[in-house]
């Protein structure tokens, strides 16, 4: 018996597109090749029994303003914790820049730099939804709400172009905000850093960056649960290396990378469409640490103590310096490192009294070295003591994290350079850039728009595409909690 729909992949994108297919009535089954669901958003036990720590995403902002996953009622199937501090950034001598999600108390603890961090953020908070609609979906559609697109616009040309300290002062400010555009791993300044970091910045004192209860995997395991419910079916152990083997299903999404949809469409692409997919750039990477701690880390500044995100690396000008060095493929003395203590609000990641967490830094493309130590010095410098607390730790190189998900090929979790060009261009220029050239074949990851983030639009894109052309089903299914499927 033949399918409507396979979903190639189990990732956050895979399992929202299939989501959506069940929801509608069809039958789908999902695909995946790794012997566990989830892709980057699993939690394992990695360091030592009772230390439960994310594979790669750790904290959910994107999450929490997808349409995807507000339409899912992800809150209500799973606990979200959201902290007061959405996150930190130390800086010498004990100070640290503190994003609070109040912005009326972020603004107040920056002293003379408050007045210009307001005037940059306080009418696209007051906008978020609006941020979020624009800033979620692809950069091609005419946007419904022109004046906060031209905010934004305006915010990014202020922070991504190299005039970007002439309205700073101090460094708490400065460095709060580089902290947030180093996610990218983009050279800074630049546009396309600038950005995404406005856009985490805005969520952050919108409505913060919240942890999932248990781990990242309760979101996967969410998606999983509805998916059978309305009668999908989740296969693992199956790689999936041809169009030939999934040729029994109307429609296919896959959640992998440009390159690896190339590879498994063969000759059956244009020649145009495969020259795209194969001249898709894949950008700088990370290297990840775990550690299980025999207490919390011993942050000098009280605040950094309550944030569950905390961004490493100094000054603006040093995190500069230091994206500089990866952008030119060297390994940063003193790179960016994000840091996340999931335990500040979640007491199910780590026995009683101690600490798990989750760390990495930047590196350049297919890196093999290990970071462990590089890591370990940037949060002793800022945290004496740390070193002292380490029970154990596991390691993942660049080159590990491509082994683990080959859709992050060079340790590239963005799965693709997130770049101004490729904002545009994702994995093509294409008004509808998830429908391929042969019918019923659709690409759905993080090589499509929105791009990388845990927020399940890609996946749910491509399923939208995929009802429309080859089912004839212009009304999306409703995805709440207890609502039957489609019919």
């Amino acid at each position: 018996m033949s399918d409507d729909v396979i979903v190639v992949g189990a990732g956050p994108n895979g399992l929202a597109a299939a989501v959506v297919f069940a929801r509608a009535g069809l039958s789908v089954r999902v695909l995946e090749r790794a012997e566990t669901i989830g892709g980057g958003a699993r939690t394992t036990e990695s360091t030592l029994p009772g230390f439960l720590h994310d594979v790669c995403s750790a904290v959910h902002p994107m999450g929490a303003v997808s349409g995807f996953f507000r339409s899912f009622g992800l809150e209500r199937r799973i606990t979200l914790l959201t902290p007061d501090i959405s996150y930190a950034h130390p800086l010498a001598g004990g100070r640290a820049g503190i994003a609070f999600r109040d912005l009326d108390r972020t603004v107040a603890r920056l002293g003379r730099d408050g007045r210009a961090y307001d005037s940059l953020l306080r009418e696209l908070v007051a906008r978020d939804a609006e941020v979020a609609q624009f800033t979620l979906s692809s950069i091609l559609q005419v946007p419904r709400f022109p004046t906060t697109t031209a905010l934004f616009g305006l915010a990014m040309l202020d922070q991504g172009a190299p005039w970007w300290n002439e309205r700073w002062r101090g460094e708490e400010a400065p460095a709060l905000l580089a902290g947030a555009m180093a996610h990218a791993i983009q050279p800074l300044p630049s546009l396309a850093a600038a950005a995404a970091g406005l856009a985490l910045a805005v969520h952050a004192h919108a409505r913060g960056w919240p942890v999932p209860e248990g781990g990242s995997q309760s979101i996967v395991d969410a998606m999983a649960a509805d998916i059978v419910e309305h009668g999908g079916v989740i296969e693992t152990g199956v790689e999936v290396r041809s169009l030939d083997e999934v040729a029994s299903a109307r429609a296919t999404v896959f959640d992998v990378s440009a390159r690896s949809m190339a590879d498994i469409a063969g000759d059956r692409f244009p020649s145009w469409y495969s020259r795209s997919l194969r001249r898709f750039r894949y950008g700088n990477a990370a290297s990840k640490v775990d550690f299980a701690l025999s207490e919390p880390v011993p942050w000098l500044n009280d605040d950094v103590r309550r944030s569950p995100t905390v961004h490493l690396g100094g000054t603006r000008e040093q995190i500069a310096s230091a994206e500089r060095d990866v952008a030119r493929g060297r390994h940063a003395a003193e790179p960016f490192v994000l840091a996340v203590q999931q335990g500040v609000v979640d007491a199910t990641r780590a026995p009683e009294g101690k600490a798990a967490l989750w760390a990495y830094s930047h590196v350049p493309h297919d890196s093999d070295i290990d970071q462990t130590e590089v890591i370990t010095r940037a949060i002793e410098k800022v945290a004496p003591g740390f070193r002292d607390t380490i029970l154990a730790s596991t390691s993942r190189t660049a080159k590990d994290l491509e082994n683990y998900n080959p859709n992050y090929i060079g340790g590239d979790i963005a799965t693709g350079a997130p770049s101004l060009v490729q904002l545009v261009a994702r994995p093509v220029v294409d008004v509808d850039p998830w429908r391929t050239p042969v019918k019923g074949v659709y690409l759905g990851s993080s090589s499509t728009p929105p791009g990388p983030s845990v927020h399940g639009l890609g996946g749910a894109y491509a399923a939208r595409s995929a009802l429309r052309h080859e089912f004839g089903i212009r009304s999306l299914p409703d995805l709440s909690p207890g609502s039957p499927a489609f019919l």
